[in-house]
């Protein structure tokens, strides 16, 4: 369990914070809220209490035995600000400590994440753009905006990201000590990066289709961290029935030829590309306009499968043929095998067979890995010369969130190489 503390400021999405309050509750952690006076104008400290069972205040002067406005700050392991006001931003950014939340962010030594929501006007003037720099500069991260819907009829970037997205990147700001650094600093920044996920499907008949087990968690993760240190991020989802994360572009595809289309597209112009989706080897040879009509109780389906096209070989191909020496290509590789030695030998093999630069390995099986939050990797890079020997770096386990840092470390490394 570790202590956050979760700062509001005075928007109309705060009541979006109630939500983000209760998904850091329901995951153990101990959360105390702090409001700013405006805050409280949009919801009182009445709901902030229930959903917390802490008193709530957002003045200096309650509880002044016990030095709050020190205390506070002090105590926490990572504090978040969910919405962050332009008139949050700025004050931070100016050191201001002119109520409790801006003194415990001065008094804070533990990672900060600020979540802004402000009209797009807002977000986008020099004033707030210098003052999020200014904080980014300071170590603090500083998650950006979504595109969507603000209040009243206007819609542009400036909507509070979704408070399951801050709780997912607060989640790995604990996980994983130091990450804060780099995500600060937007390493990923200038890079565009194109990741696929989830599985495809291949249709028997309109409502039949050839599938796999891929829930697209990976992806979404990936995506997420990329978009958290600054990287264009371009999403190709096969079947995944959940909101892209952040301000990634999606393109979503059905089945593995539909896949090899979008990942041809955008990886055209992608400087990272990850092949985290599960595309099917094989599809039907041929497709029923029908339903197929099942003739007896005891009658059994006869299928005959041709060959899907091999996405990642072919994206190895396509770069290879336009020369674009800088591109990193990662694949993905989700084996069942009895033991680690066996296992490694089917990632090795992959690894060569595919040509790409990193292999990410996974052993996979009845309740592991597919649609879990947990997974465990090994990293498996390409040996430099004709004699050298495949480089394992694992396993590692721990979060999806967590582990996707680690393969954005990996691609970095590689493409700093060339």
């Amino acid at each position: 369990m570790s202590r956050i503390l979760l700062g509001v400021s005075g928007g109309i999405a705060a009541y979006k914070a109630c939500t983000l309050l209760r998904a850091l509750s329901e995951a153990g952690h101990d959360v105390t809220v702090v409001p700013t006076e405006n805050a409280l104008r949009f919801v009182g400290a009445a709901t902030w209490e229930a959903l917390s069972g802490k008193p709530v205040t957002a003045s200096t002067y309650d509880d002044v035995d016990r030095v709050p406005h020190v205390r506070l700050g002090r105590a926490a392991e990572l504090v978040v600000v969910a919405p962050a006001t332009a008139d949050l931003l700025a004050r931070a950014a100016q050191g201001r400590a002119d109520d409790l939340l801006t003194n415990c962010l001065l008094t804070a030594t533990c990672p900060v994440l600020f979540a802004p929501a402000m009209h797009t006007e807002m977000w986008r003037h020099p004033a707030t753009v210098a003052n999020v720099a200014t904080l980014r500069s300071r170590g603090a991260v500083v998650l950006d905006p979504d595109d969507g819907r603000l209040t009243g009829a206007d819609s542009g970037p400036g909507r509070l990201p979704e408070p399951a997205e801050i709780a997912a990147v607060a989640a790995t700001l604990l996980e994983r000590p130091g990450l804060a650094e780099r995500a600060a600093a937007r390493d990923l920044a200038g890079l565009r990066v194109a990741v696929s996920a989830g599985g495809t499907r291949e249709h028997l008949d309109p409502v039949r289709f050839l599938g796999n087990a891929s829930s697209g968690l990976m992806g979404w993760a990936l995506a997420r961290a990329a978009l958290l240190r600054g990287a264009e991020v371009e999403l190709v989802a096969a079947n995944v029935e959940r909101p892209a994360p952040g301000t990634a572009r999606l393109t979503t595809v059905t089945s593995t030829r539909d896949l090899e289309q979008a990942m041809r597209t955008v990886a055209a112009d992608a400087d990272v590309v990850v092949m985290a989706a599960a595309p099917a080897d094989f599809a039907p040879r041929e497709y029923a306009a029908a339903k197929i009509k099942k003739e007896s109780p005891q009658q059994g389906l006869e299928l005959s499968l041709v060959q899907n096209p091999d996405v990642l070989a072919g994206l190895v191909a396509e770069r290879d043929r336009r020369e674009v020496t800088r591109q990193v290509l990662v694949g993905f590789a989700a084996e069942t095998a009895d033991d680690p030695a066996a296992l490694r030998a089917l990632g090795v093999a992959k690894l060569a067979r595919k040509g790409c630069d990193l292999l990410v390995l996974n052993a996979v099986g009845r309740g592991k890995v597919f649609g879990k939050a947990d997974s465990e990797i090994t990293l498996l890079s390409r040996p430099d010369g004709p004699e050298g020997e495949t480089a394992a770096d694992g396993p590692h386990a721990g979060t999806k969130d967590a582990l996707a840092h680690l393969i954005w470390d990996a691609a970095l490394a590689v493409r700093s190489g060339r």
